[in-house]
């Protein structure tokens, strides 16, 4: 390192003092890029801020996933492209976009256990958060369980208000098990109050056309599966599960 590039403790200080510590990690490797490259004062103070807010980005899109309940590892740059599942990728490029969030437009990925639906939908939620977006991701039977529980202590009121402004809603896993009247009467008020104000985006096993069977309002249902199914991009992935491919595996030491 040439005494140019060198961090002095007196400008180390300062800027832990201005809480901007973090670019001391790369403030040699810039010192002596702005040597070598002739930048200007200004230049090198734009490299310099250019670095620390695409540091705060980062730090800031991770800890608002961690909030929304979403799993770090599931973004799209992790997606297995030799996973043995069909989709059309044209509808994964088209949610991709987000455009169905800025039109209030809704996302249905359908498919059996295991190909990817959860995986695809979190992912959609980081991209969310990075755009800006405000994100919630919940499996349906947590969800619907901690709204009965809030009924109990009378702040199902405050629960709901927080989910309907909410700009993407990820329920995770709809439709596995039949749902009780408050359940069915939660679904409905939600999918109702975001009906073309927000976005929502679900994951099933089941076709909707088989939602309506696993609740118990036959009116609701069908209002608001109606509502959500008529602004909703459809993403049907088909194949065998991945979990297959993750079984262990008996290595043979001797």
């Amino acid at each position: 390192m040439t005494p140019s590039t060198v961090v002095t403790p007196e400008l180390a200080a300062t800027l832990r003092r201005l809480k901007l510590g973090q670019l001391l990690d790369t403030l040699p490797e810039r010192l002596a890029l702005a040597k070598t490259s002739k930048l200007s004062h200004a230049e090198f103070l734009q490299v310099l801020l250019t670095d620390e807010v695409t540091r705060r980005d980062i730090t800031s899109a991770a800890r608002k996933a961690k909030a929304a309940g979403l799993d770090p590892n599931m973004v799209l740059a992790n997606w297995d492209p030799t996973a043995d599942v069909t989709y059309d990728q044209h509808v994964v490029d088209e949610l991709a976009s987000l455009r169905f969030v800025e039109a209030a437009q809704n996302g249905l990925i359908i498919g059996p256990v295991g190909v990817g639906k959860t995986f695809l939908a979190v992912a959609l939620g980081h991209i969310a958060i990075r755009r800006g977006h405000s994100v919630w991701f919940e499996r349906s039977d947590q969800l619907f369980k901690r709204l009965r529980i809030a009924r109990l202590d009378n702040s199902l009121d405050t629960e709901i208000r927080k989910l309907l402004r909410i700009d993407l809603l990820i329920i995770d896993d709809y439709a596995l098990h039949t749902l009780d009247p408050a359940a069915t009467n939660d679904f409905y008020e939600l999918i109702v109050e975001r009906h073309r104000r927000a976005s929502t985006v679900i994951t099933s096993n089941r076709d909707p056309s088989e939602w309506l069977a696993l609740m118990t309002d036959q009116l609701l249902a069908q209002s608001a599966i109606d509502r959500f199914t008529s602004a909703a991009f459809e993403l049907v992935i088909e194949g065998e599960s991945y979990r297959d491919r993750q079984k262990p595996v008996v290595t043979n030491t001797g």
